[in-house]
């Protein structure tokens, strides 16, 4: 890339994290220092508010570069992240938002122990969503790498490593002075900012071809190398029977997992009402579908301007494919609106991987003070404040990430998304469905279901092709691929649901009537949620 791209887009990034980081201190000036402040805002958020939040800490780096360069280099089977993010909200909204608004004060610890035993709950749950957290994380950084990189030269290793460390820096600095006030108006304004550059790009990609969606899908097929293969089903997860398999493997962990993602069920603790946290969804669910609806015409766009080739050039996973079709919409290398178009988009995407990490980092860091630190103290230590723990855990949060990060630099961060839904939907799923609907669910089932679905998952991703036995792999000179799949659901997922059930039939333990009772009506009324 030019100098002149390389100064107006980091002109571009300085302004973003400049606005954000006006935000964060003038929120730390003016916060009270309680933990309902750090965690949830005060639950002051209406909304329109939350549910623009949502968006922005759903549509993440994963999204905008990721999904928009599988469908570059895959076309069809692409598209399965794209129904994968979005079908999933319903599972949130008629499942699990409401009822989780109602139980819980601040993580998804606080909805399970509310009829357990809390210590081993708090534990489990924990520990889980710290996991879910960092793999989520590591997706982030490695986009924020490949873009940096592709301006300052498109292989340049130290650049994406630097970067890598500056977003780590960034995320500790945001949720440490801002906590969830600063974190949910820096989302906000992500949000606008991505919706807008995608509706520009989107409406420049259809300019191109006249408005004939079926010439730029015809056009993108052409350019492919696999002619009408590329508009349908097989040509990543067709074949043999582990690509299959890993096809529904994936698209199960997609679907059930943002159910349980920890930054997303923290954002129901924002409002003031569990009808506020419904009608967030609804404004989540509009602007999420939009947006994804928009991310088929770029990542078609990008085959059919650019061709998959170029886009494998600049980044094998095709991270970059977004950046490089503006360059190319706003006049081509070495224009003055293609720079522009370039540095624009480029520095709305390192806003998108800031805002998303902030979030990350936050549900993450009250994970480990409100529940973990909570649970492991030794009694009789004096104790201290939470929100001070939960800012040292989101250093070492970042410290974790930052080193993931620069592991993982190589992988699509779509594909890395993908792992941490199906850590998600194994752990934190299963002990959240059974605690809001299952009357006979006891202490050792919660953490039974935890730990059957997190020890399960994580172990088969570390004996998959992703860590080692490939040319692709984190590890490309090892070999201890002993699972097939590259994406665990299909297997963890179930394990997760049926450890749950095995370790309730089998314990000792009789379920508490009357807290399931009160669990029951404060869900379904709100009646005594905080």
């Amino acid at each position: 890339m030019t100098g002149e791209h390389q100064t107006l887009a980091l002109l571009l990034f300085s302004a973003f994290i400049a606005v954000t980081l006006g935000i964060t201190t003038w929120v730390s000036r003016n916060r009270r220092g309680s933990a309902e402040e750090f965690y949830a805002g005060g639950r002051l958020f209406s909304p329109m508010e939350n549910g623009f939040a949502i968006a922005g800490d759903y549509m993440s780096a994963a999204s905008f570069l990721g999904v928009t360069g599988l469908i570059a280099l895959f076309g069809y089977d692409g598209l399965l992240y794209v129904v994968g993010f979005l079908v999933a909200w319903l599972v949130v909204l008629f499942l699990v938002a409401e009822l989780v608004r109602n139980c819980g004060r601040f993580t998804l610890a606080d909805v399970v122990a509310s009829r357990m035993r809390e210590r081993p709950v708090r534990i489990a749950v924990g520990s889980a969503s710290v996991t879910v957290s960092v793999l989520y994380l590591v997706a982030q950084m490695v986009g924020a790498g490949s873009l940096v990189a592709l301006l300052l030269g498109g292989t340049s290793d130290a650049a994406r490593s630097w970067t890598v460390i500056g977003v780590g820096a960034l995320m500790v600095i945001y949720v440490s002075l801002g906590g969830m006030r600063a974190t949910t108006w820096i989302q906000i304004v992500k949000a606008v900012l991505l919706l807008g550059g995608t509706v520009a790009l989107t409406v420049l990609v259809l300019m191109r071809f006249h408005g004939d969606v079926d010439r730029l899908l015809l056009t993108a097929a052409e350019r492919s190398g696999h002619g009408e293969a590329f508009l349908a089903p097989g040509l990543k997860y067709g074949g043999d029977w582990t690509a299959r398999f890993d096809f529904v493997s994936l698209g199960l962990a997609l679907v059930l997992g943002t159910a349980g993602l920890p930054h997303i069920l923290s954002r129901f603790y924002t409002v003031p009402t569990a009808r506020a946290a419904r009608r967030s969804v609804v404004w989540a669910v509009a602007l999420i579908g939009g947006f994804y609806l928009m991310t088929i015409v770029l990542g078609f766009g990008a085959a059919a301007i650019l061709g998959p080739d170029a886009v494998r050039g600049s980044n094998a996973a095709g991270n970059t494919a977004v950046p490089l079709l503006a360059l190319d919409l706003g006049g081509g290398a070495g224009s003055t609106g293609g720079t522009v178009l370039f540095a624009i988009v480029a520095a709305i995407a390192f806003a998108t991987i800031l805002a998303v990490v902030a979030g990350i980092t936050l549900a993450s860091s009250a994970s480990v003070a409100h529940d973990l630190h909570a649970s492991l103290r030794r009694r009789g230590r004096k104790p201290r404040s939470e929100v001070a723990v939960a800012r040292m855990a989101a250093v070492g949060v970042g410290v974790v990430a930052i080193a993931l990060g620069l592991l993982a630099q190589d992988l699509n961060v779509a594909f890395l998304v993908g792992l941490a839904f199906a850590v998600a939907a194994s752990a934190n799923l299963p002990v959240l469905l059974y605690s809001l609907f299952w009357r006979g669910f006891t202490t050792r089932g919660a953490v039974w279901a935890v730990y059957g679905g997190l020890v399960p998952a994580v172990v088969l991703v570390v004996l998959s092709p992703v860590v080692s036995g490939g040319p692709d792999s984190l590890f490309p000179g090892l070999d201890f691929q002993y699972f097939p799949l590259q994406n665990p659901g299909l297997v963890s997922i179930p394990l997760g649901f049926l450890a749950g059930w095995l370790g309730t039939v089998t314990s000792a333990e009789v379920a508490d009537e009357a807290k399931h009772a009160e669990t029951e009506v404060r869900s379904l009324t709100g009646a005594g949620a905080a």
